[in-house]
């Protein structure tokens, strides 16, 4: 979360973390379905909400 909430896009978190967007795009989608959001802009305003980042 702390490189979402950085404003990186998916291709960057990829690139940095050495594997495919479609493996973000898995990630990202459990993270949303835990926090019980539905967006990026929603998971990081929960995070900084909940001092997460």
């Amino acid at each position: 979360m702390r490189r979402v909430t950085s404003g990186l896009t998916n291709r960057q978190l990829a690139e940095e973390l050495g594997v495919s967007t479609r493996t973000i795009d898995a990630h990202l989608r459990s993270v949303y379905a835990k926090l019980g959001v539905k967006s990026r802009s929603a998971a990081t305003r929960y995070a900084i909400e909940h001092h997460l980042v």
